[in-house]
């Protein structure tokens, strides 16, 4: 058995049984007990992100950045490959039916990362630079007392983002350079490293900087883009749907047989694919979070369901509904290659440089969110001494993603996001009570 099977199958096990049950479980479980809070504080949702909406806030420091900087922040890790390329995963693997999965887990994730959020919130310290810090290791260690097992997350996220997490950012912008405009990916990896370290040796100040502006942008590009394609095929939007919706329960049905998945492995995709496109309750979110400047940490958590709004319901239903309503879907193309395929259709030669270059900012922004979840991780474990030897390996590790095959970095990936969502969402039920307290505190008026 090689290495790529041998990952895949406890990634099998892993996100087929336990973590497929215990991130939805945990999901349904903050859902009923915060009342809904993703439906009934929809205006206050859109209020608390919008309201001081800029693309040029002021200058993030030592005391933290702006609650849109940080969802800006936030959305830059989870709008990335996720949605590009793990939508089009997610569907030549487990059927369009992985879509409705990846749908009803986004929901009760809104749940989930609002905890995550409040309780970053929460328990923010200043470590020895005078940094506002935060983060899943900080409300793990001060909220149930438990060093190992906040020191466990800490190592499982700096390798999960920080090196493996942008392995696949930089692998799959190598891809798409390669196919779209003929550059070896090497070449592609180390100018993707060059960039990336000029952002990371900027410290916190460049990093909101460059994701307030890079965020709304590329998100606005990508939406206008797809809805142009999907106007172009506007017959096709409904049944679409309806492959979604039928494929969650008959995956073979929706397909005709093209995609040979059981509901079991629909599931699984759409959850894992889900899990890694919004990232609610993997822990990394949180960090941004945790630096934002608000009166009250409810406020946050409210911020940050908008992250899943955007991400899940908005720029992955785009690439899954252009994918499915090109007809691009022939249960052969997988990965970037499928959503290529699908703007191809659309937009003729333009299609792969297309989402080359859409790719290049999703994955680019992703890369500097996902440096800073472990970055946070470096300060709790190593101190200030620790930033630059991450920072240089890092960078390191962008080139090498480039270069690797796709399939093994993406099952690298799902087993180490797997590994830091299980302290995470120990803490986050753990803790629960602090969570609900504090939203019916914020209800009450007491701030």
């Amino acid at each position: 058995m090689d290495l790529a099977k041998l990952i895949s199958t406890i990634n099998s096990f892993l996100w087929g049984n336990l973590l497929l049950y215990l991130l939805c479980g945990t999901g349904i479980f903050f859902t009923f007990k915060l009342r809904f809070v993703q439906i009934r504080k929809l205006k206050a949702i859109f209020s608390n992100a919008f309201g001081n909406f800029s693309i040029k806030g002021e200058k993030a420091g030592k005391e933290g950045m702006s609650s849109f900087q940080s969802l800006a922040t936030a959305v830059a890790a989870q709008v990335g490959t996720g949605n590009l390329a793990g939508a089009a995963t997610a569907i030549a693997s487990g059927g369009p039916g992985a879509i409705f999965w990846m749908w009803l887990s986004a929901f009760f994730g809104m749940g989930t990362i609002f905890a995550e959020a409040v309780l970053a919130q929460t328990f923010k310290v200043k470590d020895e630079d005078g940094q506002v810090v935060g983060g899943p290791a900080y409300y793990i260690s001060q909220g149930t007392g438990s060093k190992a097992m906040a020191a466990f997350f800490a190592v499982a996220i700096i390798f999960a983002l920080g090196f493996v997490g942008n392995m696949v950012q930089s692998n799959s912008i190598g891809d798409a350079f390669a196919t779209a405009f003929d550059i070896p990916s090497l070449y592609v990896g180390i100018g993707i490293a060059i960039l990336a370290g000029l952002v990371f040796f900027g410290g916190i100040g460049r990093i909101a900087s460059v994701t307030e502006k890079i965020v709304p942008i590329m998100a606005l590009f990508y939406i206008v883009s797809g809805l142009v394609v999907l106007g172009m095929h506007a017959e096709n939007i409904i049944p679409s749907l309806k492959m979604i919706i039928q494929g969650a329960f008959n995956p073979k049905a929706a397909t005709g047989g093209i995609i040979g998945a059981t509901v079991k492995e629909a599931v699984r995709y759409g959850v894992a694919r889900g899990l890694f496109s919004n990232e609610a309750g993997m822990g990394s979110t949180p960090h941004a979070h945790a630096v934002a400047k608000v009166k009250h940490p409810v406020q946050q958590g409210l911020v940050a369901i908008m992250g899943v709004l955007i991400d899940t319901f908005v720029v992955l239903n785009i690439t899954a509904l252009v994918i499915l309503a090109t007809g691009a879907l022939d249960g052969q193309t997988t990965g970037i290659a499928l959503t290529q395929s699908a703007f191809t259709k659309a937009f003729g030669s333009l299609g792969n440089p297309f989402v080359a270059v859409c790719l290049f900012f999703f994955a680019f922004s992703t890369i500097i969110g996902w440096y800073y979840f472990g970055e946070s991780n470096i300060r709790y474990l190593f101190g200030v001494k620790g930033l630059t030897p991450y920072r240089v390996l890092v960078m390191l590790f962008i080139v090498l993603g480039s270069t690797l095959k796709v399939n093994l970095v993406w099952e690298l990936a799902d087993t180490f996001n797997g590994l830091m969502v299980i302290p995470n969402l120990i803490a986050l039920l753990l803790l629960s009570k602090v969570v609900a307290k504090t939203l019916n505190e914020y209800d009450s008026g007491i701030n």
